[in-house]
């Protein structure tokens, strides 16, 4: 269990953001067997909506600014096809300027969107940690599997444990196929002794399914009591709805109940990230932008549905609960934002933004009195252009149809006469 272990990719924030994760899990557990309810994929549930209300906030908040990127969508795009086409430097500075300009005057900034979102990713990261491997974070469910690893090894506290005393485990792992790498490499344990062995042994222990339970018992016979009495109680914390969370949900082309995870995950995503679009800003639907996210929300529903295929069912529960909880949060939000009064949030902006010009020294950013007035102006403008544009288009085909109709007057359409009087008539018209 290498989990307490700085990677030199993100650990130092993974690391105590899993940490206290594993606390709320453990409590939760604590609370639930305090019910006689033994059961992970019950805690995973009950996490995932504690996980979810404590950071509502900052899903408000980037939801929010989502909102307020419909008011200043058109603007910003008014910008864009003011420089499109240019790529000069000078051209790109002005239009970064500009850009820059209408962030302002609504108070927020460019990368103000993203804040809640790299505030998320580290949680979200370490959620993903906790759930892939349960002992590691949850103290309550670890015990059993210790149990195990003191009865197969002899030895009463993993403090005693020296190197090599995992050998057997890990053949036996080899021998059965047990998948040993994953965030870490848990069949490394070279040099490894005391409490780093008993946490790497816990690890293997937990991938193993009850067919493999019973085959432990039989590997160790003097541990044999011990094995079944402890994975009789991890059992039945592994089962949710006759589902083994340990295991995954493709065994063979065989269909079975646990296939229901990754299809569930798979639709609860896609109307999840559906109900979501609905509160972001309308982009031209034959632009890049708009057909890269129509595909994304395609694809990223069945990669959901691939990986709860591919991962322990655990991942797959919480993938669920996960998008459930998203759908019932995303719903409140949509129902908040549509009464919040756009002028008065961007008034507040302003007010925090101009609050921290203050302290640098800087004067007041100065802006109009009414931003969604100067945004629906915009708006108004660009369908006066489309209206022009369609109107040009529709006289143009009118000429050509006039035109058709004065050339093959009295002679059928595309013959050699109405070819003959085409000519004839040109000529006429303009020698007149």
């Amino acid at each position: 269990m290498d989990y307490l272990v700085l990677t030199k990719t993100g650990g130092m924030i993974l690391g105590p953001v899993s940490q206290i994760l594993g606390v709320i899990m453990d409590l939760l557990f604590r609370f639930t067997s305090s019910m006689g309810v033994l059961n992970i994929g019950l805690c995973i549930i009950l996490f995932t909506l504690v996980v979810k209300v404590l950071m509502f906030p900052l899903t408000i908040k980037q939801q929010k600014s989502s909102k307020l990127m419909t008011v200043m969508q058109p603007e910003l795009q008014a910008i864009q096809n003011k420089y499109k086409g240019k790529t000069d430097n000078d051209s790109m500075m002005k239009m970064n300027v500009e850009t820059k300009a209408v962030y302002e005057k609504y108070g927020t900034s460019m990368t103000g969107g993203c804040l809640q979102l790299i505030i998320q990713l580290p949680i979200l990261l370490a959620l993903y940690r906790v759930i892939y491997n349960i002992p590691a974070y949850v103290s309550s469910v670890k015990v059993y599997f210790m149990q195990v690893v003191y009865a197969i090894t002899n030895v009463a506290n993993a403090s005693d444990l020296q190197e090599g005393a995992g050998a057997a485990l890990l053949k036996f792992a080899t021998d059965h196929n047990i998948p040993l790498t994953g965030v870490t490499n848990i069949g490394d344990l070279v040099g490894v002794t005391g409490d780093a062995l008993g946490n790497k042994m816990v690890d293997i222990l937990y991938k193993l399914n009850p067919e493999q339970w019973i085959e432990l018992g039989n590997q160790f016979p003097s541990a044999a009591s011990v094995i079944a009495e402890n994975s009789l109680a991890i059992e039945k914390m592994n089962s949710f709805l006759g589902i083994n969370l340990s295991t995954n949900p493709w065994q063979g082309m065989s269909p079975n109940a646990a296939w229901l995870i990754p299809i569930l995950a798979g639709l609860s995503q896609w109307f999840s990230a559906k109900l979501m679009m609905s509160n972001q800003p309308q982009q031209d639907e034959n632009s890049t932008s708009a057909q890269m996210m129509k595909q994304m929300n395609v694809m990223m529903p069945l990669m959901s549905v691939f990986f709860c295929f591919t991962f322990p069912a655990a991942i797959g529960i919480y993938w669920v609960a996960s998008s459930v909880f998203q759908i019932i949060q995303q719903l409140i939000v949509n129902a908040y934002l549509s009464k919040v009064d756009m002028d008065e949030m961007i008034k507040k902006n302003l007010e925090k933004a101009n609050a921290k010009r203050a302290k640098k020294g800087l004067p007041p950013q100065k802006i109009s009195q009414n931003a969604m007035v100067n945004a629906k102006n915009i708006q108004a403008a660009q369908q006066r252009e489309e209206q022009a544009r369609n109107e040009k288009l529709e006289k143009t085909k009118q000429q050509v149809k006039e035109s058709n109709e004065y050339y093959n007057k009295d002679a059928k359409p595309g013959s050699l006469a109405a070819k003959a009087a085409m000519v004839a008539k040109y000529n006429e018209k303009h020698n007149k």
